[in-house]
């Protein structure tokens, strides 16, 4: 599963196996938390991240939306995702 973005401490990862489960979602992993989020809207799928850290999280999904979802759409066909600017 590869590294996609890097910000505050917090990793963003996406796997790119054909037919990953839907909805649209990226992996977070901040210190010993693991948190899954909806691409689509944000929204917290599973796990749990400090509360800075998925505000931070949000507002970096909601500023590059269309990234990742053209990422998505990479890794649906088995390609490696490209890299996505860190939240400054």
């Amino acid at each position: 599963m590869p590294t996609i973005s890097m910000f505050f401490g917090i990793i963003i990862r996406m796997y790119y196996a054909p037919k990953e489960h839907n909805p649209p979602h990226i992996h977070c992993y901040f210190q010993e938390y693991r948190a899954t989020f909806n691409i689509e809207n944000g929204d917290l799928i599973n796990g749990e991240l400090p509360r800075k850290q998925m505000r931070l999280t949000q507002a970096w999904i909601e500023i590059h939306k269309e990234d990742l979802m053209a990422n998505w759409i990479l890794c649906q066909n088995g390609d490696k995702p490209f890299q996505i600017e860190p939240l400054k």
